[in-house]
């Protein structure tokens, strides 16, 4: 029986799997980070490579080691019920309600922004024409979408290596110059960690997993062990490309602080930095770039909700529906700009994230425990607990005041350590998981065994 990929089929895994997560926020954040972090830029790289490249690679490997047909049946070890929630909760997040409208939001931002359009009308009419495109491709795939995929990722990844050499090679200005904001002055590695969360690749991951695995499978890989180390294989060479990316990205962007002012957001910075090299014709291309780059990403995440919908709820519609809804509810939310995309989407990853990692880190260490459901259960209803309160915080303040949740949040402050860092829920989690394996520890061996 194969046991081990060879190399080459090995990188082509990894290749696909960075596809399916290199998008639109893999570009901005790490570009915005390093403009905020100034010469603080290493250690909020660390950070942010933790979650946005460590945590997508466990979550890939989870999938494999726990043996799981998908998500569903991954988050379902919490309990039937909190499998659906989790499931439709994760792909409406990284699908209409926050990834595919941004999307449309960076295309417009690094593309017509710089020819001075913004908002209103000419963003109206821009992502009208991104979704029927993207709706288009959606409902009747064919073999242009294969070809823009093959040709574009290739060009784009061309293009964006000559930018980032160029960029390395004349700096617009040192590092050590840089005066980072008062955020990473006071916090910059716990600032990195949570500018990961933006990229929302550690929730992709769990949904991207059994792609993996699947294609891991037809390669010729059966044996579940052997699948787990392939998985594990592949998607280190993925995250890998990533990680070097996402390095470099945040160099460049603490660089241009030298010549240009803090920006609004990553893709200003994306775009500032391509017509300062190669003028307005670089700007066009990378414009060009990244819209059908983009393009492709929500065509793929569109395709993939309309199909987990349609399968979750085969009574409610069918494909083309959700697909048709999910581009209507992307357009709208896309009109609000990418400024407010993020703004509003943050409060949600604060909340989902702790959840995704509590059930990555229980889905590698499960056979430690039996798989023992009240371990799952104690662990993900302490992080729940904990992690609204990290919502209630990310809100907008002018939400917080109208709401009166002060006292909430002076509450937790006092009461949660390391809430002030955005990581209130670790301890909570902790707490869980001491009861959980308390628990599975006085259940007797027969009762125990029969868990699993």
């Amino acid at each position: 029986m194969k046991e081990r990929l060879r190399l080459r089929d090995t990188v082509l895994v990894g290749s696909m799997l960075f596809g399916l997560f290199f998008g639109a926020g893999n570009l901005i954040f790490p570009v915005y980070l390093g403009q905020m972090a100034g010469r603080r830029v290493w250690i909020a790289a660390v950070g942010l490579l933790i979650t946005g490249v460590g945590l997508p690679l466990l979550g890939v490997a989870a999938q494999g080691i726990s043996r799981v047909s998908g998500l569903r049946e991954l988050a379902g070890k919490v309990g039937p019920r909190y499998g659906l929630l989790f499931t439709c909760a994760l792909y409406l997040t990284i699908g209409p309600l926050f990834a595919i409208p941004r999307c449309a939001s960076v295309s417009f931002t690094v593309g017509l922004e710089p020819m001075g359009l913004s908002g209103g009308v000419p963003l109206a009419v821009f992502s009208f024409l991104f979704f029927a495109a993207t709706l288009a491709f959606s409902l009747w795939p064919g073999k242009i979408l294969t070809w823009v995929g093959r040709i574009l990722t290739p060009v784009f990844l061309v293009f964006l290596g000559a930018l980032i050499v160029t960029a390395l090679v004349f700096p617009m200005g040192s590092t050590a110059a840089i005066d980072p904001q008062p955020i990473y002055a006071e916090e910059a590695f716990f600032s990195g960690f949570l500018e990961g969360y933006n990229t929302m690749d550690a929730l992709a991951s769990l949904a991207f997993g059994i792609v993996v695995i699947g294609v891991i499978r037809e390669l010729g890989i059966k044996s579940p062990a052997a699948v787990a180390a392939n998985t594990v294989r592949a998607g280190a060479v993925g995250c890998l490309l990533m990680g070097a990316i996402y390095l470099a990205l945040a160099v460049i962007g603490a660089q241009s602080r030298g010549v240009y002012p803090l920006a609004a957001n990553g893709g200003e910075v994306l775009a500032l930095v391509a017509n300062h090299y190669f003028g307005p014709a670089g700007g066009l291309i990378l414009a060009a770039t990244v819209t059908l780059a983009c393009l492709k990403t929500a065509v793929g995440l569109i395709t993939s909700c309309a199909e987990t919908f349609s399968g979750l709820f085969p009574r409610a519609a069918g494909y083309r529906v959700f697909a048709t809804a999910f581009c209507v509810v992307s357009f709208l939310i896309a009109n609000l700009g990418l400024n407010s995309v993020i703004a509003y989407s943050l409060p949600v990853l604060m909340f989902l994230y702790p959840l995704a990692i509590t059930l990555i880190l229980l889905a590698l260490c499960g056979n430690l425990f039996g798989q023992d459901r009240r371990v799952y259960g104690w662990v993900t209803g302490c992080t729940m607990v904990a992690a609204i309160f990290d919502l209630i915080k990310a809100l907008p303040a002018q939400l917080i005041a109208q709401l009166h949740l002060e006292g909430l949040i002076d509450f937790a402050a006092e009461w949660l350590p390391l809430f002030s860092k955005g990581m209130g829920w670790v301890v909570p989690a902790l707490i869980g998981l001491v009861i959980g394996l308390a628990l599975h520890r006085l259940r007797p061996e027969d009762k125990r065994a029969k868990a699993v």
